[in-house]
């Protein structure tokens, strides 16, 4: 069955559901789990230099500072789980080719990652990191819903 668990995160509730239900997983199959959060980087259109230094320096301690929480976060429910795990962070532009890439380098034999579910123009318009993985990776993803309210 599987062995080794990519689980990206954002941070989200929805995500945290998510990677509570992969440590279930991972601890009935005896599998090991890497949660990856993936830092987009700044982008911002401005006249002055000045105004995108400030602004730059101010989102890339904020985006590390969070990165570092949600990987604390991940490493306390595994460990709590007593899941087999690492956390990885990194910079990509496009969230959804780190979260394939690193499932490679990895060597994981499963994606399991949360999806809004959202529909009609708010998909279109905001994309989905999860519908983009489902499309483009050759290793199975699962996807966890929420529950239906």
């Amino acid at each position: 069955m599987y062995t080794h668990i990519l689980v990206p995160t954002d941070g989200s509730p929805l995500s945290d559901s998510a990677l509570e239900q992969a440590l279930r997983l991972a601890k009935r199959l005896g599998a090991r789990i890497t949660v990856l959060t993936v830092i987009e980087p700044f982008q911002v259109v401005a006249y002055e230099p000045e105004q995108v230094a400030a602004t730059r320096d101010a989102y890339e301690k904020y985006a590390r500072e969070e990165a570092d929480r949600r990987m604390a976060r991940a490493t306390e429910l595994a460990k709590a789980a007593g899941v087999e795990h690492d956390a990885v962070s990194l910079s990509a532009d496009d969230p959804h080719e780190a979260i394939i890439q690193t499932a490679r380098e990895r060597g994981c034999d499963l994606v399991a990652m949360a999806s809004h579910g959202r529909r009609g123009i708010k998909a279109l318009v905001l994309g989905s990191v999860t519908a983009k993985v489902l499309t483009h990776s050759d290793i199975p993803v699962l996807v966890y819903r929420p529950p239906v309210q």
